[in-house]
């Protein structure tokens, strides 16, 4: 399973606003600057997360993005599907019902494969769903010290 960059860009940015959430809306300028990303691509992911109820976009010079709920009521889960989509990582065509193979057989279950796929990436989205972005802070404090004491810098 392979998600594109942007999961990881969103959930930085996430904890980073759990960080700054003092600090009012942080302008897109502001957290491309902060990671060195793309300011247009970074924007498009953000209003994906915007659009999914997780950020909060906010208009104007004084303007920018910030939570839109408290960090322990956002899932990892949340971001990736807002940012990826719903769909399943594992899609079974049934190939074991076509050509030669499938001759005189019935199939009155899913195949193993599709059930051990399922099965794992059940786990995989319940992980995901049981980290939140104050797990994610909680679980880098420094960073969080370091971003406060650096963001103020940027503003002053």
């Amino acid at each position: 399973m392979q998600m594109g960059e942007g999961v990881e860009w969103g959930l930085h940015c996430c904890v980073t606003l759990g960080w700054l959430k003092d600090e009012g809306p942080v302008s897109i300028r502001k957290l491309a600057a902060w990671f060195d990303l793309p300011q247009e691509y970074l924007k498009k992911r953000l209003q994906a997360l915007t659009k999914a109820g997780i950020l909060t976009s906010t208009p104007g010079v004084r303007g920018g993005f910030a939570l839109a709920r408290p960090p322990e009521q956002i899932t990892m889960m949340d971001v990736v599907t807002a940012l990826e989509g719903p769909v399943e990582a594992f899609r079974c065509a049934e190939i074991r019902q076509r050509g030669v193979g499938a001759e005189g057989g019935q199939f009155r279950r899913p195949c193993g494969i599709s059930m051990a796929m399922r099965r794992a990436e059940l786990a995989w989205r319940r992980e995901l769903a049981g980290q939140t972005i104050a797990d994610l802070m909680e679980g880098a404090t420094p960073s969080g010290e370091r971003t406060r004491r650096n963001y103020a810098r940027m503003r002053g």
